[in-house]
């Protein structure tokens, strides 16, 4: 794998908790709980843990890819006590099915999972970054992040308007009278 390169992935397995739910409108709450390197592609959910209160499963075998444009935000994430990673669920259109999400993807960007958070169609989880994923991360940031110099912007002075077309000016220049 070429660090240096404009984009690069990791495969990562993602694992989503199904808990009883307490509420009278949700029998269960999905949860994605974390992830893990190493992770074999799979075609579907596979079972992890069976209990009758948790049941854990390796949902997906999801790319983290690393945009060489989006470095600061992985900064920003890196400098947290505890580096994070965001799995982000969506609904399956398929209503018969015993899952009713898919993983959708997985970022290192808390800006990317922002975004995601405003649309407000999908589930968003923080999980915890594991150290292999986070030193994968640094080496990319050392290599491609430049910090940009924050530049103020200045005012636009105000111009009066002089009169136009038999119509009064909305502002009076004082020194002109």
């Amino acid at each position: 794998m070429d660090i240096g390169a404009r984009e690069v992935s990791i495969l990562l397995g993602v694992v989503v908790e199904r808990r009883q739910s307490s509420h009278p409108w949700a029998n269960q709450i999905w949860v994605p709980v974390s992830v893990f390197s190493n992770a074999d592609p799979i075609d579907s959910w596979r079972v992890m843990l069976d209990t009758p209160e948790i049941s854990r499963y390796h949902a997906a075998t999801m790319n983290l890819t690393l945009h060489r444009k989006e470095t600061e935000a992985y900064v920003e994430n890196l400098s947290l006590p505890e580096p994070e990673l965001y799995v982000i669920l969506q609904e399956t259109e398929d209503l018969n099915s015993e899952f009713p999400y898919q993983v959708l993807t997985i970022t290192v960007s808390p800006f990317e999972a922002q975004d995601y958070q405003d649309a407000g169609d999908e589930i968003i989880e923080k999980v915890p970054m594991p150290e292999e994923v986070a030193a994968f991360v640094e080496t990319f940031v050392d290599c491609h992040h430049v910090e940009q110099k924050f530049i103020k912007r200045k005012r636009d002075k105000v111009k009066l308007e002089d009169q136009k077309f038999g119509k009064h000016p909305i502002f009076v220049n004082p020194t002109r009278h």
